[in-house]
């Protein structure tokens, strides 16, 4: 009798044989990692035990508790001065960063200057034209080192840049400034921004507020934990690799990565803004949902708010498609733990009741290659991670840095040597293979989420670690990685504390140019759920 056409043959014995055998071996991978997840816990909390912890100390000031956008409506109705606002939180800052060693370099002087003229301005104008052309003015600010701030330490987190200044601002800071905001610092991250804590041989370590024996992750680490610790109402980020909400989920705040090529990159990294495609884009991070949407309308400028993102118009949450998925499915990466599983049910849980479409779990099975793919995008990047370790002056070979690192003679974080051992050892990508699984992934996700949906994701398996356990654990970042590969919009969403008191949270994802549905979702969780908590009792 003929085959019938499109039927396919059964598997053979030593097929049938091969497949078990791997599911067994997957899984053995899977408990073997688990236990060895479970060691690495043993042992932090034996070596980093309770004695060591400490917190920041509570607000002496309201000031210190309020929104930038709350701040800045303040300051144009006269109800306070904006040189006191400014002198609060450098106050703060002085208060807090010899425990957590955020802020790198500061220009208080001149933000007092600044802040005294913008006081006599808003004396002179009408509130309504100051809130149009000034959504900002008068608000103090933060950001990252890598940022270019002019007249501020420029360093990059190297011992080849410790006394650079930056020549002028970053595009992104110079848009901020016009917009009334008064710049007070520039934040502590790691070298050429390429890890997952925020260390430095220049700078030193950056604590975490809620818990200094844990990380505040990276890059912009030191930038989520001064905002975290009330030092500042508002900031910039940058993100690569989940590095605005990697540090907004260590640091319990929230953070948004706008859609790819939306934000301007002068002078982010050193970059000119002339290189072309890059996975990298700047970011507002902030204690409040509310202060995001205003700065990344300053960010991207106005003509792109309204015509590509549609900020203005208004999203009807019970309308909204909401999927959700509960795991990453790269093995490389730790097991979703139970205190991170529970923030993200919590969400699903309520947009099951106020939506009127179900909400659905999906699947997408690429997402096991995310590291392999993150890998092969960020060796794309204009950034060489080698000649700028060098300060462009030359390059630094792993061969040569690790037996000077073995006997304490490098000027490089052991983070910098795995990262050139990354580049030196790790295979690189077949092309054909890595776009056509990038490709694969976002026509999925933007097919699942169309016009009018947001995938709720984990932030992380783990809550923020103890400094050092990066190492041994160094591919939990690519729950944030995957959609800087796809080039996705995320918000980085607070969801509490837990038993621990130490932040969780999850991130909310939408398709291209869908950023205000992911801001309308993480408003809507921070009406439902609290979203950020004060490390120190108020």
């Amino acid at each position: 009798m003929a085959e019938t056409k499109g039927s396919k043959e059964p598997p053979s014995t030593k097929q049938v044989v091969c497949r078990a055998l791997s599911r067994v071996l997957l899984q053995a991978f899977i408990w073997i990692h688990q236990g060895f997840d479970y060691i690495v816990d043993i042992f932090c909390n034996w070596w980093y035990n309770e004695s060591k912890r400490q917190i920041v100390p509570p607000v002496k000031d309201p000031l210190l508790l309020e929104s930038a956008v709350s701040l800045a409506e303040k300051i144009r109705k006269k109800e306070v001065r904006s040189e006191e606002v400014v002198k609060c939180f450098i106050a703060r800052i002085r208060e807090v960063n010899p425990i957590i060693n955020a802020v790198t370099d500061e220009c208080f002087d001149e933000a007092i200057e600044e802040a005294q003229a913008v006081d006599a301005i808003v004396a002179s104008r009408s509130e309504e034209e100051l809130k149009r052309e000034k959504p900002f003015l008068g608000v103090p600010f933060t950001t990252k080192d890598s940022t270019a701030c002019k007249g501020v330490l420029h360093t990059l987190g190297i011992q080849a840049r410790k006394d650079v200044r930056a020549d002028e601002d970053s595009e992104v800071v110079a848009r901020l400034k016009a917009a009334g905001g008064i710049l007070l610092g520039v934040t502590n991250i790691p070298e050429i921004n390429m890890w997952c804590e925020s260390r430095n041989m220049l700078h030193g370590q950056t604590n975490n507020p809620y818990d200094t024996r844990r990380t505040v992750g990276g890059s912009s680490g030191g930038e989520a934990c001064v905002i975290a610790a009330c030092g500042s109402p508002l900031g910039i980020g940058s993100d690569i690799g989940g590095s605005i909400r990697l540090p907004c989920f260590t640091c319990g705040i929230f953070g948004h990565k706008p859609t790819t090529g939306l934000t301007p990159t002068r002078g982010l990294t050193l970059r000119t803004g002339e290189e072309g495609r890059t996975m990298v884009s700047a970011g507002p991070m902030s204690r409040y949902v509310q202060d995001l949407a205003p700065l990344l309308r300053v960010l991207i400028g106005e003509d792109k708010a309204v015509k590509e993102l549609q900020l203005d118009d208004e999203v009807p949450l019970a309308n909204l498609q909401v999927v959700y998925s509960d795991a990453l499915g790269d093995i490389r990466a730790s097991a979703m733990r139970p205190d991170m599983m529970e923030p993200l049910m919590r969400a699903v849980n309520h947009f099951q009741e106020i939506s009127k479409l179900p909400v659905r779990k999906i699947h997408i099975k690429n997402m096991k290659y995310t590291f392999r793919l993150w890998h092969y995008w960020i060796l794309k990047e204009p950034c060489d991670f080698s000649y700028e370790l060098s300060n462009r002056k030359g390059r630094v070979d792993f061969w040569r840095e690790l037996p000077l690192k073995l006997f304490g003679m490098s000027n490089f974080t052991l983070a910098a040597i795995v990262r050139l051992a990354m580049e030196a050892i790790l295979p690189v990508e077949v092309p054909a293979w890595a776009e056509e699984k990038t490709n694969s992934m976002v026509k999925e996700i933007t097919e699942i989420l169309g016009e009018n949906g947001v995938l709720l994701f984990p932030s992380s398996p783990m809550p923020a670690m103890h400094h050092y356990a990066s190492f041994v654990r160094p591919y939990n970042f690519a729950y944030f990685a995957i959609f800087n590969v796809l080039n996705l919009p995320v918000t980085q969403v607070p969801m509490g504390l837990n038993a621990e008191g130490i932040p969780v949270g999850i991130q909310v994802v939408g398709a291209p140019n869908k950023d205000r549905l992911c801001l309308a979702v993480a408003k809507e969780l921070q009406k439902a759920f609290g979203g950020y908590v004060p490390p120190f009792p108020v």
